[in-house]
């Protein structure tokens, strides 16, 4: 398998360094492309046959998948860098979850699939949340989702609830890791425990918590329940808990969705040059 990545920013370096250190792929299975050319060198020198290209239409050519790591602005220049060069029988990734597969579908001939990655595949784990195309066959997905099982679970999404299951995968890893900050920040205010202990405990609850959400078998209500003891300590923090983070997360989800919608928007524009309806 010969996989092209067209950008290689934050996202984009995670997935190739994800997939080369699972054993995915080799590094000479791997073209890479950069808007600035000199980062793409950087990340191939650091593996020996992995191959930099300055041009997108050559990390893309002759390619089984190529993924496309770059920002809704970045889209409709990139796809004219490589329309030349794809082919129908090519799968073609988005990681972007503003672009929508109409947006690609419209204006290549290939076979388009969304995927949207979490910094947790760079220790192979989360989910990949994977959207297909109407292009699509059933072989398609068996191999795209193969590969990225290597470094996380693979969930079939509809294109419908992108953002909303971005929210909870992809941005979910920042908004706990802040909430847990003020938790650590708060327990050395009130208590002087020294922070790097305290981020310690909190980082190994945080693991065991999610085991236990997972392997463990439990719902959240279910550990909430288990940990609470009526009248008790734990208790009486949750109610202060609920009664201060009222809606937060309703309103915190509205914030993300009206991004979302303004950069579907955007993106609508440099495509058709007109806005269109996004999902």
């Amino acid at each position: 398998m010969k996989v092209g990545f067209i950008g290689t920013g934050t996202m984009g370096s995670l997935l190739v360094e994800a997939l080369i250190a699972s054993g995915a792929l080799e590094s000479d299975q791997i073209t890479i492309s950069n808007r600035t050319f000199s980062k793409a060198q950087a990340l191939a020198d650091r593996y020996p046959g992995l191959q930099a290209e300055a041009s997108n239409a050559r990390a893309a050519y002759g390619k089984d998948i190529v993924f496309l790591c770059i920002k809704p602005h970045e889209f409709k220049k990139v796809v004219d860098d490589i329309s030349s060069v794809i082919r129908p029988e090519q799968l073609l990734v988005s990681i972007t979850s503003p672009v929508l597969l109409s947006h690609l579908e419209e204006v290549l001939p290939c076979k388009v699939a969304k995927v949207i990655p979490s910094i947790t595949n760079q220790v192979w784990s989360g989910a990949s949340l994977c959207i297909y195309g109407s292009r699509i066959q059933s072989g398609d997905k068996e191999r795209l989702e193969s590969l990225l099982a290597f470094i996380s679970e693979p969930l079939q999404i509809d294109e419908a609830y992108t953002r909303v299951v971005s929210d909870l995968s992809s941005c979910g890893p920042a908004f706990i890791s802040c909430l847990l900050e003020q938790f650590v920040d708060a327990a050395v205010e009130e208590t002087g425990i020294d922070r790097a202990e305290a981020l310690k405990v909190a980082s190994a609850m945080l693991l065991g918590t999610g085991l236990l959400l997972t392997e463990g078998g439990l719902t959240p209500a279910d550990v909430q329940a288990r940990v609470a003891v009526p009248g008790g300590i734990t208790a009486q923090a949750l109610k202060l808990l609920r009664r201060e983070t009222d809606d937060v997360f309703n309103r915190l989800i509205r914030t993300t969705h009206a991004k979302f919608h303004e950069d579907v928007a955007k993106v609508s524009v440099s495509f058709y040059g007109e806005e269109v309806n996004g999902q």
